[in-house]
């Protein structure tokens, strides 16, 4: 990774030269030649952990963020040739950053099986396949078969990750502190100590099957989305066992005829809002692989609950109105609420609070009229791009923790909108939540007293079937 650094870095230097040489204010993308570009990635694919997650976010990045080759604008539909959003799916080499990790071989898998959940943990499982089917940042899926015939995801973690994450990190920030040019106003070490805590907390599988069990019970009867069941026999600390979902990733449904992507975007930025101001309760991966579409069923099933977080009445009271200033264009509220929430200090210059207000009515945008809005038509990402640099220099402190996560997860849904080309009546949706969230007194739903549904006993083991 050192080596790679500094490959990387002396180009980078080398092209910011060029730049300043000829009198260019905007720096371009970084020199990055095609055999260094799949160095990265592979680099990347085999340091998993702290290191690969950033890449996987760097992988559902804005394409003018990355160097062309890690694009290939020659793929991209007609209407969108000439836009500068590029869907993630269209960068081949980060694009593989989001699935395919390299995965640790046979015996070490064993290994953290049998150290997990006892030697005898084959016994239960009439089937077991040996070669992953998926390797992520932080572990693997191996697909298996209950006894009773139930098909089973097992996600076994890889030895040592989680003891890394801490180092992944420091080493991030060490790269990150002598890299030239970089504005005070990112306060990247803030957002990666947040990163930092998530991927610690998400190493813990016992956390993430509550959390998974939490999110079945919250969306037991929802028409669109269903939960995997977990398997609480087959998991543990470092081992997770849930039912197999159905579907293929979001990424794969831009065929689909325009009513069902309409359809299918409506329903996740339906379920963001609920998470977020029904459950104050919200998993925050973007990675579009955590979305298997069924079209038989015309269904979602949602995997990976590891990167979950709640979030405080506090916090979503002001948020909600934030957005309610934004979708009405009222700049005042915009400017108290967002003062209030500390995205802003109340000591930034009017320019600055200028630069902030025009990037949150962007942001807005969706929820400003009655029509549907087509996020593959939109220029959302275009706009803020060209507010950043000066919001950066005119920034006086980070934002709020709670809002790393959240803005990764809104983003991420925003931008598989964009990449299905879907038409959505946001206003519509907002309000509805807005008016409901107000009625109930911003009541905590989603706090206890909650019942197991769709064929999960107390225990969270799902109901034995045959056949697949």
């Amino acid at each position: 990774m050192a080596g790679l650094a500094l490959e990387l870095g002396l180009g980078a230097l080398a092209k910011a030269a060029r730049t300043r040489l000829r009198g260019q204010d905007r720096p371009q993308a970084p020199a990055l030649s095609e055999g260094s570009a799949e160095r990265l990635v592979a680099a990347l694919s085999r340091a998993r952990g702290a290191a690969l997650k950033v890449g996987q976010l760097l992988s559902m990045a804005d394409a003018e963020l990355l160097p062309p080759q890690l694009q290939d604008a020659e793929l991209l539909p007609p209407q969108l040739q000439d836009a500068e959003l590029l869907p993630p799916q269209l960068q081949p080499l980060l694009a593989r950053l989001r699935q395919s990790a390299e995965p640790m071989p046979g015996w070490q898998s064993r290994a953290v099986l049998d150290a997990e959940l006892g030697r005898g943990w084959r016994e239960q499982l009439q089937e077991f396949q040996e070669v992953p089917v998926a390797a992520a940042s932080l572990g693997q899926v191996h697909r298996g078969r209950l006894r009773c015939g139930t098909p089973v995801a097992i996600k076994v973690q890889y030895p040592g990750v989680a003891r890394s994450i801490g180092s992944d990190v420091e080493n991030l920030l060490t790269l990150l502190s002598i890299t030239p040019g970089l504005p005070k106003g990112l306060f990247a070490a803030p957002a990666l100590r947040a990163l930092q805590r998530e991927l610690e907390l998400e190493c813990d599988y016992e956390r993430e099957a509550q959390s998974t069990q939490k999110f079945r019970s919250l969306l037991g009867s929802d028409r669109f989305f269903r939960v995997p069941a977990v398997v609480p026999a087959l998991s543990a600390r470092r081992v997770l066992c849930t039912e197999w979902g159905r579907g293929a990733a979001l990424e794969r449904c831009r065929g689909l005829p325009q009513e069902r992507r309409d359809q299918i975007c409506t329903e996740l930025l339906r379920l963001c809002l609920q998470e977020l101001f029904q459950f104050r309760f919200m998993q925050t991966d973007p990675n579009w692989a955590n979305f298997l579409y069924d079209p038989e069923r015309h269904k979602v099933t949602l995997l990976d609950f590891g990167a979950c977080r709640s979030f405080e009445k506090e916090f979503t009271d002001l948020y909600i109105e934030v957005i309610r200033a934004a979708a009405d264009r009222d700049e005042e509220k915009i400017l108290s609420k967002s003062r209030e929430l500390k995205f802003l200090t109340g000591f930034e210059s009017p320019a600055m609070e200028s630069l902030h207000v025009q990037a949150v009515l962007l942001l807005g945008e969706p929820f400003w009229g009655s029509q549907p809005f087509d996020f593959g038509a939109q220029g959302t990402a275009r706009g803020v791009r060209g507010l950043l640099p000066r919001m950066l220099r005119g920034r006086l402190g980070p934002p709020p923790e709670p809002s790393y996560a959240l803005h990764r997860k809104l983003g991420g849904v925003f931008m598989a909108c964009a990449h299905l080309g879907g038409r959505v009546r946001c206003r519509e949706l907002f309000l509805q939540l807005h008016s409901s969230y107000t009625q109930r007194g911003n009541a905590s739903s989603a706090e206890g007293g909650l019942q197991p549904k769709n064929g999960v006993t107390s225990s969270g083991i799902p109901e034995c079937r045959k056949g697949p």
